[in-house]
Parts: C-alpha cells; structure tokens; sequence
C-alpha cells in the first residue's frame, strides 16, 4: 500500500519544516531517512490493521528506523529530531479522517472509527518512538567510548569554535591542525555499503594527491573527511576517480585550525545545495557553486529570478542554454566558446541569435543576470 503522491509530498514538506529540523532538512542523507521513515510508518500501521483489525499495532522498529536513530545520535541530536514522527501523524490523520467520512454517514458508526483510529495511531506511535528513543540511548552510550567518540566530539569542538588546545586536538584527531586543509564530504543514498564510501574517501584522497586524510563518520551514509592539500582537484579529477552512486562536495582549501573549520562549512554548503536543488549532479565544488549557493537560498525567490531573467530561454533545449552561458564564461568570444563545445563559431553565434529571441532583454545589456540565472539551471539539470 503506498498512499497518493500529493499526500506523501504533504507529509515530508510537514515533517521537515520549522526551525529545530533546519539541521536535518539541509542535510541530504537525514532528510531522506525522515521522509522514508515517515511513509514506512504510515504503510506499517495500514498494513498491520488490514491485516489484524483490531488488535494493536506492534511498533515499526524496523532495522532502518534504528539506523536513523544510530545516525541522529552521530550528528549530534537528541530525542527532540523525532518530531518530524508527530508532525507527519497529524497529516495522515487528517488524510484518513477524509477516508473514514467517505465510509459511512451513520454517526455512531462514525464517531466508533475515529476513536478507535486515533487511540491505534497514538498507542503506535508511542511504542514506536519508544523503540527509537531506546536505540538512541544505546548509541548514545555507545559513542561516549573508544577513539571514533573522542575524535567526533574533538571534530565538533573546533567546528563550534570551541576554545580547545591545538596540540590536544592534533594528538585526539591524530592529523596536524597547522598547515592547508581543504574539507570534503562524501555520501551516498541509504543502502549503500560502507565499504563504498570508504572507497570513495581514498578516491577523494588520491585525487588530491596527498598521503594521509581525517575520516569522521557522520552517518551510515555519509563522511566528513579532511585533507593536507592545498588545492582541490578539478571536478574531472573526481568525477574519474569516483564510483557512480557516491556524491562529493569540496569546500575551498585553508590553513590551520580556522582553515579546518572554514573549509568544512564550505563543503555543507555545497552539499546543501544539491541538496536544495534536487541535482542530479554527483560533484560540487564550493569554487563552482558559491554564487548559486547564495541565490538559491530563498527556492522561491530563485524560480522567480530565473523566470524573469530568462522568459522563454528557461525552457529551451539544453545546448541551446549551455552555449549561452559558455559564451558568457569565455568573456563574450564566440570563437573561444566554439572550440569548448567543440562547434563552428557561426554555429555558436547562431544560437546566440535565436536565444536572443527568447530573452526579456537582449543578452549585451543583461548578461551577469543571465548568466547568474543559466548557473542556477546548469547545477539543477544534468549528468556530471
């Protein structure tokens, strides 16, 4: 049972919106978790009634939603990120409410199935988070030992600012504070094996060409990982390096403990914004995509900006946009833009006259706008 598009769409926009899910909702991998637990827990509760009408729903205690619970605790979070399991409920009930009016009409009858719905939906979703709330506990126990809890918690300590000793940090972490740093996150979709995303921070640290790196797990889905390199490596360097089902953000390269900590916040940003976008791109580099970063904050606000800007060029055909904004890269020179789409300059400036037609202004008196509004659209669409 899978319940319609729009409800599902509903229930996710509810469970990760205020302010105290801000953390879970601009990170990919947890919001995905959320939004699949959500829906497995409306489908347990279906199923299980379908099933056992009547009798009490056992809680979903499912092996993914303990893995949620692990992640949560490494990220930091308390039982408070469970909030989004009360806010989805109330979608759903008001969903089923609709359900049981279009059953009956006889009052009584009524008013017996909206009780006995709602007792068996809260009575679930207590055991549920009950289950959950154990688990967390556990990890929580868990990670107060060994060397991957010191060195999470030193990690979170010169992420926050936190007034700690640099020597006591470097003999924690076992990697040098001094010198460049250049921060990375690795994550993949839930499923993946660990061992890939292992894989993946090697690959990340080959392409770098340096020989040591800091690996902080962050969730079962994805890593933090830190870098001696002064430099990151093109996005062609990754992208050959780097398995199909694994995405990279890069933040810029920094020095010492406050470059450590810059660095990193660069690459959430990055990642953040695929994130926001719903980009199919696998790479991004904070270098590549600090502008749309900025303009993609308010998602509203950039459709908007986009429509304006292009008019009817939005919605052309991809080599069309794509020559447009090469040209504007190369500085307004056709023949150079040409030879990096490897065509004729007059088919270049073909397609300059014809997208010209689709504009609301004439690209010579608007084109930092355009081109700002076509990267917006590059990091949305597309393969690499």
């Amino acid at each position: 049972m899978r319940p319609p598009g729009e409800w599902i769409e509903e229930m996710d926009a509810a469970a990760l919106s205020g302010e105290r899910m801000r953390i879970i909702a601009d990170d990919p991998v947890l919001a995905e978790r959320t939004r699949r637990d959500n829906l497995a827990n409306v489908r347990h509760w279906a199923a299980s009634n379908i099933q056992r009408p009547g009798e009490r729903v056992p809680p979903n205690v499912s092996a993914d939603a303990l893995d949620s619970a692990r992640d949560l605790v490494r990220r930091g979070l308390d039982e408070r990120a469970l909030d989004s399991f009360r806010t989805a409920q109330n979608v759903a009930w008001r969903h089923w409410m609709e359900i049981c009016f279009g059953l009956t009409d006889d009052p009584a009858e009524l008013r017996e199935l909206l009780d006995v719905s709602s007792r068996s939906i809260a009575t679930f979703l207590d055991d549920t988070l009950a289950g959950i709330t154990a688990r967390m506990q556990a990890e929580r126990d868990e990670l107060t030992r060994g060397a991957h809890a010191e060195r999470r918690a030193t990690v979170t300590l010169l992420l926050e600012g936190a007034p700690i000793g640099r020597e006591r940090a470097e003999a924690q972490l076992g990697y040098p504070l001094t010198g460049p740093h250049l921060a990375a996150i690795v994550w993949s979709s839930l499923g993946t094996p660990t061992g890939e995303l292992e894989d993946a921070a090697e690959a990340v640290r080959r392409a770098c060409g340096v020989s040591r790196r800091l690996t902080v797990l962050a969730s079962a889905a994805s890593l933090w990982l830190w870098l001696p390199a002064a430099e990151a490596p093109p996005a062609s360097v990754l992208r050959r390096e780097l398995g199909d089902d694994v995405r990279v953000a890069v933040g810029r390269p920094a020095r010492n403990v406050e470059g450590f900590r810059r660095s990193h916040l660069d690459a959430l940003t990055a990642q953040r914004m695929l994130a926001r976008l719903t980009s199919p791109r696998r790479i991004a580099r904070f270098d590549d995509v600090q502008l749309v970063a900025a303009l993609t904050t308010d998602p509203a606000a950039a459709d908007e900006f986009v429509a304006d800007t292009l008019g009817a060029l939005a919605d052309a055909d991809a080599d069309l946009r794509e020559t447009v904004l090469t040209y504007l890269k190369e500085q307004c020179h056709a023949a150079r833009a040409a030879e990096r789409l490897f065509t004729h300059r007059n088919t270049v400036l073909r397609r300059l006259a014809r997208a010209d037609t689709m504009l609301p202004r004439p690209l010579a008196e608007n084109t930092i706008a355009v081109a700002a509004a076509l990267e917006i659209l590059h990091w949305r669409g597309g393969a690499a």
